[in-house]
């Protein structure tokens, strides 16, 4: 199996709902924000190959919306799509794509619109998967996530026949090639990690999505605004984070504008830390 990053672009997001109810004061110190209060953030892909599959995980925003709905988030960079052109790899090969929530900035790259102005599948051989507490609960959706899920971002992979969905299960579920997914709840319901083995190695890669989607939000505290169930969240992360560190498996950060992943411990003061941290190949 074989793990590789395919970066989908940058954009910037107010520092407070990022980091919740952490003071500015400590908060800047470590991702610092511009003159309107907005820090940077990556939209990391990872790209696993496996026998015959060429799987993706999460799109970025693509590039389909409004330049003005782009310019909000000061979108830029590249697309999935062209850093996979940057290895030698075609649309076409992709076979599958998991989209751990439907958030814009997830999921957006998963459709174009072609010189006709017509919504097609930015993968047209992949089947796409999702979940479908999750797509009801993006459908129907609710005021403090109604800018977020745009459904012309998921309904027409459903429409088109493109969509397949996962059961949802309390346990981790395995759902192909010895990959595990875990359903949480803090960000957004039924929001899925994923839990990928590595080659010849006695551990793991977790793809922490928006659960843990960089390296500030390993501490304890650090809880975006954006959460739905912000408790639920410190649960799930709590959970997660043990593991890590009794595991010593690998932990991939969707949205840290720098690092890509890290190996966990906890420190002399009892907190989560990073013990190393680096690419994905550096800590393979």
């Amino acid at each position: 199996m074989k793990l590789t990053t395919v970066l989908s672009g940058y954009f910037k997001l107010d520092g407070g709902p990022m980091f919740g109810v952490v003071p500015k004061v400590l908060w800047n110190k470590l991702n610092p924000s511009d003159e309107n209060n907005q820090c940077l953030w990556a939209m990391r892909s990872l790209l696993i190959e496996t026998g015959h599959k060429k799987i993706l995980v999460d799109t970025g925003i693509g590039f389909k919306q409004p330049q003005k709905f782009r310019s909000i988030f000061s979108a830029d960079g590249p697309e999935a799509s062209e850093s996979l052109a940057a290895l030698s790899i075609n649309v076409e090969e992709i076979t599958d794509v998991i989209l751990t929530h439907f958030h814009f900035d997830h999921v957006g790259g998963a459709l174009k619109k072609n010189a006709d102005g017509v919504i097609v599948p930015t993968f047209p051989n992949a089947t796409y998967w999702s979940n479908e507490v999750h797509y009801d609960w993006a459908y129907q959706s609710n005021p403090r996530e109604d800018a977020s899920f745009l459904k012309e971002n998921f309904v027409p992979l459903k429409e088109q026949g493109l969509l397949q969905m996962i059961d949802v299960q309390k346990d981790d579920v395995h759902w192909m090639e010895d990959i595990y997914i875990r359903y949480v709840d803090g960000h957004t319901t039924a929001m899925m990690l994923l839990n990928i083995p590595l080659p010849d190695q006695n551990k793991r890669v977790w793809y922490g999505a928006d659960l843990l989607p960089s390296r500030w939000h390993i501490r304890r505290p650090y809880v975006m605004a954006y959460d739905m169930q912000p408790l639920k969240t410190l649960e799930e992360k709590e959970r997660l984070l043990n593991e890590l560190v009794e595991q010593e498996d690998i932990l991939y950060f969707e949205h840290d504008p720098e690092l890509e992943a890290a190996i966990l411990k906890i420190d002399e003061r009892g907190r989560f830390a990073l013990r190393q941290s680096g690419t994905i190949l550096d800590l393979l």
